[in-house]
C-alpha cells in the first residue's frame, strides 16, 4: 500500500489516543485497524509462500515487537484454521539507530547471538521500518546494518531467509533495497506509534502519526 506525499491524513480528532501526547502530534498517518487489516493480508501472502516449512521469527526490537507479535498471530490463526501447521518459534534481536530524530552514523546490534536454531529453517527478520535515507553517509550505515544483520544469518545456512517489514520510508535517493513483504510505503517523515518510538515516548499510541515540532522538543535528550 503506498501512502502518497500529499496525503493530508486524518484529523486527530477522529481517534483516541493516550492524553498525555495531546498537542505532541501532526495527524494520523495510519489508523490501527488499516494496520490490523494489512498485517494480516501479509500473513496470508506468507501462508501461500512458505509451503510446509518450519519458520523462525526474528523480532527486530525495539519498535518490530507489536508488528511481529500481530503478523505471528495472524499466521497462527490461519495455520489453526488450514490442513497445514506451521511451526514458529521467536528470537530477538535489537538495533538502535536514532538519537532524536536524527539517524546516527553506526547502528549498534544487540542480542540475537545463538542464531543456531536458524539452520535448515524459514528465517523472517520482522521490522517496523525499512528507511531508505537521502544522503550517502546514511545509505552506506543502513545497508552496512542489513548486511551485517543478513550476514549473521546466513552463516547459520537457513534454508530460505525473508524480510517482513510493517513500514516502508520513501526518499528521493533510495539504496535499491526492498524487503520481501511490506505493508506500507510511506513518505519521507518522522513516525511513532504501534511501538516506534522518539526516544522511548509514543510506543503505547496505537495508531501510527506524524510528530510535530513540539513532541520532538518535548521529548528530546
Amino acid at each position: 500500500v503506498q501512502i502518497s506525499d500529499n496525503w493530508p491524513g486524518y484529523s486527530l480528532d477522529l481517534f483516541t489516543y493516550p492524553q498525555h501526547y495531546y498537542g505532541d502530534l501532526e495527524y494520523v498517518l495510519i489508523p490501527h485497524g488499516i494496520i490490523v487489516d494489512r498485517t494480516e493480508r501479509l500473513a496470508k501472502d506468507i501462508m501461500q509462500d512458505i509451503g510446509d516449512n518450519d519458520i523462525v521469527v526474528l523480532c527486530v526490537l525495539k519498535g518490530g515487537y507489536k508488528f511481529c507479535a500481530d503478523l505471528v498471530e495472524h499466521i497462527k490463526n490461519l495455520s489453526r484454521n488450514s490442513e497445514r501447521f506451521i511451526s514458529m518459534k521467536v528470537d530477538f534481536v535489537r538495533l538502535k539507530s536514532y538519537h532524536n530524530d536524527q539517524s546516527m552514523q553506526e547502528m549498534q546490534i544487540m542480542g540475537g547471538d545463538d542464531l543456531s536454531k536458524l539452520t535448515g529453517k524459514v528465517s523472517f527478520l520482522c521490522f517496523s521500518l525499512i528507511l531508505f535515507f537521502m544522503f550517502c553517509k546514511d545509505i552506506v550505515g543502513t545497508g552496512r546494518t542489513m548486511k551485517v544483520l543478513l550476514n549473521n544469518i546466513e552463516k547459520c545456512k537457513p534454508k530460505m531467509i525473508k524480510v517482513a517489514s510493517l513500514l516502508v520510508k520513501r526518499t528521493s535517493q533510495p539504496d535499491g533495497y526492498r524487503p520481501d513483504y511490506y505493508g506500507f510505503e510511506i513518505p519521507d517523515l518522522f513516525v511513532v506509534g504501534y511501538a516506534l518510538d522518539y526516544n522511548e515516548h509514543f510506543r503505547d499510541l496505537n495508531h501510527i502519526c506524524v510528530i510535530n515540532d513540539h513532541g520532538k522538543a518535548k521529548y528530546r535528550v
